[in-house]
């Protein structure tokens, strides 16, 4: 890359940003799980690294156009590092991206911090900025993160099975560092309801949410359920698997990668009733791995539909739902197991990117790469 470091593997959640001069920011997730042990990392820089063993993090590609429209790669580099599997994340309306850690490991596995939380960087950095966990939005397995841009609220979904669908409300909107407020998603009248399978599809939840009262722990050795557990005794719903999060079209859209009755995947649209309730929507279930195999991260297109990345056995598809509700194939790996992810638009809706994950460890055989496609994207289903 162009700051000398070997462009990491484990290609995971993804968002553009407008840059100088027409260009955009990509900036990308790499889910790298080496161990504290193995001493291969995202970057070897000694001064902002959150954990010196951390072997994930963040890189930022800028990308200008060709007169014909085509994208190229100008400069790339890393903006975050010393951090452990981060899987998603999402975009914030104040120009930054949040990465999220897919674990919570910590000292007791001989990490030399602990891990589990949100990272922010800003997309107009340079270079590698200061890691700083955002501790109030909890220690989980944190999966991604869709922010409201009217009321600053950032929505959070955890991959565990089984998971629960969190918000964050921040002390000082646009300033996450300030703390604030975590809660766990729950159905009025149905406390602990379990979401994962017997639902109708078009069906409507109202849901309320309640208060995480202890987000965070020091402990070197923690539970994945330690923050789940906590809203469900409160009465917060079950998911299975929450993944992909995206805000759009006045709503957070989120997909539960094994939820449904053939535990083939699920998609959900919550949309915000007031400050205390909001209602939760079950737009499509899959009945086979033949239609929708693992939904993983997703993205809402410029016009309103979803982009939604497969993360299933063989063969994974990038699958496109239209707003009323129809699936359709958009591209197919034909490389095994080998899942999409990090769908997200540029700026100016012309150009649709894409990862395949490939490997997520440092010396894994399957290649990580990200895609550009472009075409008439104001034209069709999505």
């Amino acid at each position: 890359m162009s700051d000398g470091n070997i462009v990491p593997q484990g290609m995971d959640g993804m968002a553009a940003f407008p840059a100088a001069n027409g260009r955009i920011r990509l900036l990308r997730n790499h889910e790298i799980r080496n161990t504290a042990t193995d001493s291969r990392r995202t970057t070897m820089s000694p001064t902002q690294l959150y954990d010196a063993l951390g072997p994930g993090g963040v890189t930022t590609l800028e990308v200008d156009f060709n007169p014909d429209g085509s994208p190229y790669l100008v400069r790339e580099w890393v903006s975050l590092a010393g951090t452990f599997a981060n899987c998603a994340g999402g975009p914030t309306p104040w120009g930054s991206w949040i990465s999220c850690e897919e674990s919570v490991s910590g000292t007791a596995s001989g990490w030399e911090k602990n891990h589990g939380y949100n990272f922010e960087v800003s997309a107009a950095s340079d270079g590698q900025v200061v890691p700083v966990p955002l501790k109030a939005m909890g220690r989980f397995t944190h999966e991604a993160v869709a922010v409201d841009p009217d009321s600053g609220i950032v929505y959070q979904t955890e991959d565990r099975n089984p998971s629960g669908l969190y918000r964050f409300i921040p002390a000082t909107p646009g300033t996450l560092q300030n703390g604030g407020r975590l809660e766990m998603l729950a159905v009025v009248g149905a406390p602990q309801a379990d979401l994962r399978v017997g639902q109708t599809v078009g069906s409507t939840l109202t849901c309320e949410w309640v208060e995480i009262p202890v987000p965070d722990s020091d402990l070197g050795s923690l539970s994945s359920g330690f923050v789940f557990n906590q809203g469900h005794t409160l009465g917060g719903a079950w998911f299975a698997r929450l993944e992909g999060c995206w805000y759009g079209n006045g709503s957070v859209y989120v997909n539960a990668t094994s939820g449904g009755d053939a535990a083939c995947g699920q998609v959900f649209r919550l949309t915000p009733l007031s400050a205390t309730q909001s209602l939760l929507t079950l737009m499509f279930e899959s009945p086979g791995v033949e239609v929708l195999d693992a939904p993983d991260n997703l993205c809402v297109s410029p016009r309103g539909g979803l982009v939604l990345c497969e993360d299933g056995d063989s063969n994974c598809y990038v699958r496109g739902l239209s707003r009323d509700g129809v699936l359709f194939d958009l591209v197919r790996n034909n490389e095994s197991d080998a899942e999409w992810a990090g769908a997200c638009f540029s700026p100016d809706g012309r150009v649709l990117f894409v990862n395949s994950q490939g490997s997520t460890n440092v010396a894994g055989a399957l290649p990580s790469r990200t895609w550009a496609i472009w075409g008439p994207w104001d034209r069709g289903p999505l």
